[in-house]
C-alpha cells in the first residue's frame, strides 16, 4: 500500500512539475517575445520614435497597421529624437501620411525632436511641443573619417582598384578631392531640398520662407510656434486629449500601444546592446541629424 502511495505521489508531483514548467515557458515567451496591443473599443494609437532614427521596416509597418484599424480613431506620434538617416526619416514620414488618409495624426515632441525627427513630425496634422523642446535643425549632414596620415605613421598603405571616377568616394584612406566634395555637395543639396519641400507641404509655409528658417538652426518649442514650425505648446497628455477630440472620442481616450519586447540581452543589461553599430556599415551615410 505504501509503495503504491509513493508511486501515486511521484506521478502527481511529476505531472505538477511538467505543468508548471509548461506554464512558465509560455509566460516567459509572452513576456520577452510577444508584441501585443492593449485596448477595447475606440482608441488613440501611440507610436514612439525615440533615439537616432535608423531604417526600420518594423517601425513603418507598426505605423501603417493603424491605417485601416477601425477601432483606432487617431494616431499620436511621440517623438524624442535628434534625427537620423535621410531615407529612414522619410520612410516614417510616408507611413504617417498613409495613416492621415483615414484618420487624424498628432505629433508630440519630448526633449528634442530635431532634423529627421522634425521631418517625421511634419507628416502630422498637428504638432505639439513643450516650451523648451529643441526642434528644427532643418538640414543634412555627411561626415567622413580620414585615416591617411595615421596609416602613413604606422607604415600601412591601401591599394584601390576601381572602375569609376567616384567609386571610392568617402574612402577613409585618402583625402577627398575638390571635385568629390562638389559632387557630394550636390547630393546634399538635393536631399536638403527634399527636406524643405516636406516642411513646406506639411506646415503650409512657402519653400522660400522654410529656407530662411532652416540653415540647420535649432529652435525652442516656443520659438518654433512663433515661426509656424509647430502648432501648440503642451504636454503629452494635452496631445493625447487633442488626438482623441480630433478622432471624435469623448472623455478620456483609451490608448493602443504596441509593446515590442526588447531582446533578452537588452533587458538583462538595461541597454540597447542589440542596436550598437546599427548603420555603421554604411561608408557614405546622409543624415538629417544634430551632430
Amino acid at each position: 500500500m505504501a509503495k503504491r502511495a509513493n508511486v501515486a505521489f511521484i506521478i502527481l508531483f511529476g505531472s505538477a512539475l511538467v505543468i508548471t514548467i509548461f506554464v512558465a515557458a509560455i509566460y516567459v515567451a509572452f513576456l520577452f517575445f510577444v508584441e501585443r496591443d492593449v485596448s477595447f473599443g475606440d482608441a488613440v494609437a501611440v507610436v514612439d520614435v525615440k533615439g537616432e532614427i535608423f531604417y526600420d521596416i518594423g517601425k513603418t509597418a507598426e505605423i501603417e497597421a493603424y491605417r485601416d484599424n477601425a477601432s483606432v480613431k487617431a494616431l499620436l506620434v511621440h517623438i524624442n529624437s535628434p534625427g537620423g538617416g535621410v531615407a529612414a526619416s522619410q520612410a516614417i514620414y510616408r507611413a504617417i501620411l498613409k495613416v492621415r488618409e483615414t484618420k487624424p495624426v498628432v505629433a508630440v515632441m519630448g526633449s528634442v525632436a530635431a532634423s529627421g525627427a522634425y521631418y517625421v513630425a511634419c507628416a502630422a496634422d498637428t504638432i505639439v511641443a513643450h516650451e523648451g523642446t529643441l526642434t528644427g535643425s532643418i538640414g543634412v549632414i555627411a561626415e567622413f573619417l580620414t585615416t591617411e596620415e595615421l596609416f602613413e605613421k604606422v607604415g600601412l598603405d591601401v591599394t584601390v582598384v576601381k572602375s569609376g571616377r567616384y567609386k571610392d568616394i568617402g574612402s577613409p584612406h585618402r583625402q577627398m578631392t575638390e571635385a568629390e566634395k562638389a559632387y557630394l555637395g550636390r547630393l546634399l543639396d538635393g536631399v536638403y531640398d527634399q527636406f524643405l519641400q516636406a516642411v513646406s507641404e506639411g506646415r503650409g509655409i512657402p519653400v522660400a520662407e522654410v529656407r530662411r528658417l532652416a540653415e540647420g538652426r535649432l529652435y525652442t518649442g516656443e520659438e518654433a510656434r512663433e515661426a509656424g514650425l509647430v502648432d501648440e505648446l503642451g504636454t503629452y497628455e494635452d496631445a493625447l486629449d487633442l488626438a482623441a477630440r480630433m478622432g471624435g472620442i469623448s472623455g478620456k481616450p483609451r490608448v493602443v500601444k504596441r509593446r515590442v519586447k526588447k531582446p533578452l540581452l537588452d533587458r538583462i543589461t538595461g541597454t540597447s546592446v542589440s542596436t550598437i553599430g546599427a548603420g555603421r556599415g554604411e561608408r557614405i551615410s546622409l543624415k538629417y541629424i544634430i551632430p
